[in-house]
C-alpha cells in the first residue's frame, strides 16, 4: 500500500483528548475577543521507502519568526480555494513546489497560535528528489526530516520557558542541526497523536 493510501486509511476524524486543542500553544490562551487570521500549511511527504517531511528554514530578516524552522505556508487569501489552495499556492511560492505535483490527502486538525493565526495543516503526498527552488526573501533552506523521526514521541521533547512573564510549554524536536519547536512541533505533535498505531 502506498504512502498515500496508509495516510488516508489513517487520518480518520477522532477526538481524542490528548490532541493539542485550539489556543493551547504552550497552555497560554488567546486572549478572547481577538480577531484571528486564518492560515494554512503544507506538510509535504515525500512518496520514499522511507517517507520524508519538508520544512524550510525562514529568512533570517524577515520581521515575524526569522531563520525559523517551519512548514511551507501562510495567511488564507480571498481568492484562495480556503486551507487546501492557500497551503499549496504558498508551497509553490515559497519554494517552488509545483501544485500539480503533490496529491493532497487532507486537512487536520486546526491549531490556534499565541500570535494570532488559526493555522490548518493541509497534508499531501509528493515525488521523492523534486528540484525546489526556495524564494530568497521568505525561505533561506529547504530540508527533508524522516517522517519516522519527526512523530516517534522520544524526540519530541515537551519544554518550558516564560513568554511574556507566564510560563510556556513548547515541543522541540531536534534534527540533526534544525530544531523543529513551536507551533510547527504542536502540529506535527497533533498528527503523530492522530495517526499513532494505523500508519
Amino acid at each position: 500500500m502506498s504512502i498515500a493510501d496508509r495516510l488516508r486509511a489513517a487520518l480518520v476524524p477522532h477526538h481524542d483528548k490528548t490532541i493539542l486543542l485550539d489556543g493551547d500553544d504552550g497552555g497560554i490562551p488567546f486572549e478572547e475577543g481577538s480577531q484571528l487570521t486564518p492560515a494554512a500549511v503544507l506538510m509535504a511527504i515525500t512518496d520514499r521507502a522511507d517517507p520524508g517531511v519538508l520544512f524550510t528554514v525562514r529568512n533570517a530578516a524577515l520581521r515575524r519568526h526569522p531563520g525559523q524552522v517551519a512548514f511551507p505556508g501562510g495567511k488564507i487569501d480571498p481568492e484562495d480555494d480556503g486551507p487546501i489552495g492557500a497551503a499549496l499556492r504558498e508551497a509553490e511560492e515559497e519554494i517552488g513546489l509545483p501544485t500539480s505535483a503533490v496529491d493532497v490527502i487532507g486537512a487536520v486538525d486546526v491549531y490556534r497560535t499565541v500570535t494570532g493565526f488559526e493555522v490548518t495543516p493541509v497534508i499531501g503526498v509528493v515525488p521523492p528528489d523534486l528540484v525546489l527552488v526556495p524564494h530568497d526573501a521568505e525561505v533561506s533552506a529547504v530540508f527533508e526530516a524522516p517522517l519516522s523521526f519527526i512523530l516517534d514521541t522520544a524526540h519530541q521533547v515537551e519544554k518550558v520557558a516564560e513568554w511574556r512573564g507566564r510560563e510556556r510549554r513548547y515541543f522541540e524536536i531536534m534534527w540533526e542541526d534544525h530544531r523543529i519547536w513551536g507551533a510547527t512541533a504542536a502540529m506535527i505533535v497533533n498528527i503523530g497523536r492522530r495517526i499513532a498505531g494505523r500508519l
